[in-house]
Formats: C-alpha cells, sequence, structure tokens
C-alpha cells in the first residue's frame, strides 16, 4: 500500500512535469459549485502550484496546494 507521503510526492512530480502545458481543470469550490475551465500551470513551489485560466471564468491566477489534488477538490486532465 502507497503511504500518503508518497502519494503527495506523486502528485508534486506529475504537477512538476506539467509545468507550462494547458490542462483542464474541474474545481470544487463547496456547497455544490464547481468550476471547469482550461488553465496553465504558470509556476510550481515546494508547498503549492499556480494556475492562470485561459478563459473567462471567476478565477483569476490561483493558487492551490498538492493536498487540494490529493482530496479531490481538483481535478485535471492535460490537452492535446
Amino acid at each position: 500500500m502507497i503511504s500518503s507521503a508518497e502519494k503527495l510526492k506523486n502528485v508534486k512530480e506529475e504537477i512538476m512535469n506539467l509545468k507550462g502545458k494547458d490542462i483542464r481543470l474541474t474545481v470544487n469550490k463547496g456547497r455544490k459549485k464547481i468550476v471547469k475551465f482550461c488553465g496553465i500551470i504558470e509556476n510550481v513551489y515546494p508547498s503549492m502550484f499556480i494556475i492562470k485560466p485561459m478563459e473567462d471564468v471567476d478565477l483569476e491566477r490561483t493558487s492551490f496546494s498538492y493536498n487540494d489534488v490529493l482530496c479531490g477538490d481538483i481535478s485535471y486532465k492535460t490537452i492535446q
């Protein structure tokens, strides 16, 4: 079984590899508010990453933690 520390490390590596690439995001903002948009991973830091939307949504440059991905609050797919 993979420990949570290993899962977090895997998520960080995957996001670092996607830096600068177009991705399709689904963000759960709570209270049944789900936002879907295309964006670019602009910067990657040790505890968070920044996404810049390519579409006009109610989010501008926004930072997310890697735990948001682990908890399922954010899901993403690469755009080809």
